[in-house]
């Protein structure tokens, strides 16, 4: 087996800080999109040591830019008074292109824009974002079927297999 160093790695190494399960459960994914978090000292400590909640959280852009709206990112204790305000408005970085994409489907088809994760990509802290249409409680319903029945298909195959 070949010695490996620090340079070898070129997988980009992810570590996910939090999880929106609700999301996929509230709205029905269209698109998602991956973008940079512009950030203060105290929050990317916290955020490494995993006090952040994406429940409530959403993206919204304004005057051409993107923003995260309600996300918590909990205070950073040694950072004493120079700390952060947990659910400020922070700056999502992403491509002005991108930004003018997402403002438009927004804008005309009335869908959301939801953060699905939050994650570290070898150090630096990505949110994936995803552009959705909120589910009526009767999607929802279909939805929970749909995948029992998928899974039922699945432990059937399973043990025809094995017998």
């Amino acid at each position: 087996m070949a010695k490996r160093t620090a340079g070898d790695d070129k997988e980009p190494r992810f570590k996910d800080v939090s999880v929106n399960r609700k999301a996929r459960h509230d709205f029905e994914i269209l698109e998602v999109v991956e973008a940079g978090i512009a950030l203060t000292g105290s929050e990317i400590k916290s955020i490494r040591e995993g006090k952040v909640s994406l429940q409530e959280a959403y993206a919204r852009p304004d005057k051409g830019e993107l923003w995260l709206m309600g996300a918590h990112i909990a205070e950073y204790g040694p950072a004493s008074y120079l700390g952060h305000e947990p659910r400020r408005p922070r700056r999502l970085l992403v491509h002005r292109a991108q930004v003018r994409e997402l403002e438009r489907q927004v804008a005309q088809r009335g869908l959301t824009l939801v953060p699905l994760r939050m994650y570290l990509k070898n150090g630096l802290a990505k949110v994936e974002i995803a552009v959705g249409r909120g589910r009526r409680q009767y999607d929802k319903r279909q939805a929970i079927a749909k995948r029992e029945s998928e899974r039922e298909v699945e432990r059937a195959l399973r043990t025809r297999t094995k017998g």
